[in-house]
């Protein structure tokens, strides 16, 4: 799958290992690919964090696990935090703070998790898809030995038009006129 590499970690470094000082990325419209590897070494797991802000009139769309992703065990982990901010701490049994996450698994290979991400589980809050602008948090691990390559496209979108009240107005005015005169046709029709 071609796109946009934003960040990929075999050249511009480790991305961050604190959720609360996550490495800062840009996006844009369309394909923002990050590539980095996670994984238990003798210096313990490798946790890659990052930030981004979707701006204002767009959306993400999806997030699809990339082929050449690789999967230590049954499965690695992507959570993600509203915010610019990974607070959870890594050592707790529940997702409480967390918007979303996944198990994510060589099967998911080249498919949207947003979705999956977006059931509430285990104590995290949920959403609905697709995410509109403002600022996220993810949070990447896999405990298996590494290092463990990943991928993640994150699509965004432009954002849905929301219509103009004064088309709300014109709307409702049309429907209010249709009921008048189908009830002075119905009066009309009964003797």
């Amino acid at each position: 799958m071609a796109g946009a590499v934003i960040y990929n970690e075999s050249v511009s470094g480790d991305l961050s290992n604190s959720g609360l000082t996550p490495s800062a990325l840009t996006v844009a419209s369309g394909s923002n690919q990050v590539l980095g590897t996670t994984g238990a070494g003798a210096a313990g797991v490798d946790r890659d964090y990052f930030t981004f802000t979707v701006p204002a009139g767009l959306q993400l769309a999806s997030i699809t696990l990339l082929p050449g992703t690789s999967v230590g065990g049954a499965f690695s982990f992507i959570g993600m935090e509203a915010g610019n901010q990974v607070t959870l701490a890594t050592n707790v049994a529940v997702a409480n703070g967390l918007l979303g996450w996944d198990h994510y698994s060589a099967a998911e290979i080249n498919t949207n998790i947003l979705a999956t991400m977006a059931v509430p589980a285990n104590g995290s809050s949920g959403f609905t898809p697709p995410l509109g602008a403002g600022s996220y948090a993810f949070w990447i691990q896999d405990f298996n030995a590494g290092p463990l390559a990943y991928g993640f496209d994150f699509n965004i979108t432009a954002a849905a038009a929301v219509p103009e009240p004064a088309v709300g107005w014109l709307l409702l005015a049309g429907l209010a006129f249709v009921g008048v005169v189908m009830d002075r046709k119905f009066r009309q029709s009964v003797p």
